[in-house]
């Protein structure tokens, strides 16, 4: 497994939110369901993998360390796809919340609909109290609670994994050009250029025009531009003039240092395109380092941290979805689920898992394991994720028409954009009018 949740269907996440103001008269936000209890910490849990299939080996090997270590606790593993765990949730909140686990994977991509149908049990307290206390990557954390939406002091998941996006580059092709490494825009702009030679159909990068075209572009417009919020009071700054010219210095790529085919292409054709070995560089997440390696081996691959907007300038990066484990509030058992929480977020079983599934481990102490010090992306990813001045924009994931703004809405005017059929500016200034006016109805509400 090499991707994180990012599911959330308009429908689904407007549902959550109409359910929640239709409920906004009864205690504290309560979804009507009970609010269960905290049991003997004995018995049997019920937990919801929120990506079953590609996961379930891995989490299964945890479970049994657990049951392990606690005898008088059984877990009941419920493998869940990644593309119906949202509705999954949706259905059994709405259905009364009795059919809900007592824990969930729960990514931050749809924490807010479900802490706006009063689903989740906080665990802040929790975590204070226990030997997580401390133990957790500050960014992760602040993503968490950012997500969550409302006041973001509260925390209604424990996180587990992050993933970042990561500028891969052949270093065969970079010695041979005898070109520095990209960790700094200008050596990735002369390197995009020189390692282009379109008579040959060889290319400096390759960029993604089609499905998920818009994340690609804000991680690298944002890490260019410097911006490190994403709101400046009640107003998106995506289309503040830094970021409008970042994203035409990237949109200037197409089809002079990269493929013409990358106007249709998802990650997959992407990362596909870039492992056939005539292209210098892509911009993609962690998740691709096993598919680098196996096409070219781990000598003629790396992978770095987007680089800093200009020298001695903090790094900005865009907050991926962080994944974590939730505490349902109809729990009846929540001492035990709790047991199970802090036993998967422990160093030990949260580097097991992310060393599987390939991803950043929350957990601190997880930092120096050998695994992580073999893979040298990922190292560099968790060192900057950890890093004091990197500044992380946090993507407002709580707004229900988050994804269709930022996806389905805007896409193919990305590749009109792409086409020279509209302009950055133009571009930007649309999108940025929709995300002011989804926050303005979000704070109208809440």
């Amino acid at each position: 497994m090499r991707k994180h949740p990012i599911p959330a269907v308009r429908g689904v996440a407007a549902v959550a939110v109409t359910l929640a103001l239709a409920l906004s008269a009864t205690a504290c936000g309560d979804d009507g369901s009970s609010s269960g209890s905290e049991g003997s910490g004995k018995g049997k849990i019920v937990f919801w993998d929120n990506n079953g299939g590609p996961r379930t080996a891995i989490w299964k090997q945890i479970i049994a360390k657990f049951e392990k270590k606690y005898p008088d606790i059984e877990v009941e593993y419920v493998p869940i796809p990644i593309a119906d765990v949202q509705s999954k949730y949706d259905t059994a909140i709405q259905g009364g919340g009795d059919s809900l686990p007592d824990v969930g994977g729960v990514g931050t991509a749809y924490l807010a609909s479900l802490v706006a149908q009063g689903a989740l049990e906080p665990v802040t307290d929790r975590i204070q109290d226990s030997s997580l206390k401390g133990k957790l990557v500050k960014n992760m954390v602040d993503s968490v609670r950012a997500a969550g939406g409302g006041d973001g002091e509260e925390m209604f998941s424990v996180p587990t994994s992050a993933n970042q996006g990561t500028l891969w580059y052949r270093t065969d092709l970079f010695k041979a050009k005898n070109l520095p490494a990209p960790t700094s825009w200008d050596n990735f702009y002369k390197a995009a250029d020189e390692l282009t030679d379109q008579d040959k159909n060889k290319f400096g990068f390759t960029l993604r025009g089609g499905a998920g075209s818009i994340a690609q572009a804000m991680e690298m417009m944002y890490a260019q531009s410097g911006i490190d919020t994403f709101w400046d009071g009640d107003k998106t700054t995506l289309n503040d003039p830094k970021n409008v010219a970042a994203l035409e210095k990237y949109i200037a790529l197409f089809k002079k240092a990269t493929p013409e085919a990358d106007l249709n292409n998802d990650f997959t054709k992407m990362v596909a395109e870039f492992d056939q070995g005539d292209i210098g560089m892509l911009q993609h997440n962690l998740g691709s380092y096993t598919d680098h390696v196996k096409a070219f081996g781990k000598d003629k691959i790396a992978g770095v941290p987007m680089p800093p907007s200009a020298e001695g300038q903090p790094r900005t990066i865009v907050s991926n979805p962080v994944d974590g484990l939730g505490l349902f509030k109809a729990s009846k058992n929540k001492a035990a689920a709790w047991k199970f929480m802090e036993f998967a977020a422990s160093a030990e079983m949260n580097s097991l898992w992310n060393e599987d599934v390939g991803a950043i481990p929350a957990n601190v102490d997880a930092a120096n394991d050998a695994w992580i010090q073999q893979a040298p992306p990922t190292k560099a990813a968790l060192q900057s994720l950890s890093d004091p001045q990197t500044k992380v924009v946090q993507l407002p994931y709580y707004l229900p028409d988050w994804n269709t703004i930022s996806k389905a809405d805007n896409e193919p005017n990305f590749q009109k954009v792409l086409l020279g059929k509209m302009t950055a500016k133009e571009f930007c200034d649309k999108v940025a009018k929709e995300l002011d006016a989804a926050q303005a109805d979000w704070k109208k509400h809440n």
